[in-house]
Order: C-alpha cells, then sequence, then structure tokens
C-alpha cells in the first residue's frame, strides 16, 4: 500500500485496515513456521504497511492537539 493511498482513508478505515494487515501477517508467519510460504518478503512488506499507517494515525492525531 503506497502512502499516497494510506493519507486518503479516514481514520476508521485506516484502523480496520491495520488490524487486517496484523492478522494477515499472523497467517503468513504461521505458513512461514511450517514451511508453506513461498514469499518470504510478504511479512516484510506488510511490516511496512503497519508502520506507515501507524505514523499517519500518529500524525493526524498530533495535528488535532
Amino acid at each position: 500500500m503506497k502512502m499516497k493511498d494510506i493519507k486518503e482513508k479516514t481514520k476508521v478505515e485506516l484502523e480496520s485496515r491495520l488490524s487486517e494487515v496484523k492478522k494477515n501477517i499472523l497467517a503468513l508467519k504461521f505458513k512461514k513456521a511450517t514451511g508453506q510460504l513461498e514469499n518470504s518478503m510478504a511479512v516484510h512488506n506488510l511490516k511496512k504497511d503497519v508502520a506507515r499507517i501507524e505514523t499517519v494515525l500518529s500524525k493526524r492525531e498530533k495535528e488535532l492537539v
């Protein structure tokens, strides 16, 4: 997910996407542990998405204060 797309979403959409991405990370970690994961970079990319989303959410909270 690109930063441009993240910035356009609302807080509610970002929070739901964040929980969805975290669930996907967990599922991929289980696949990796069992040897079923083909793309090991998928976990890395999802972690970057989490960081981007959390960055935008924290910036928005700071702007409100």
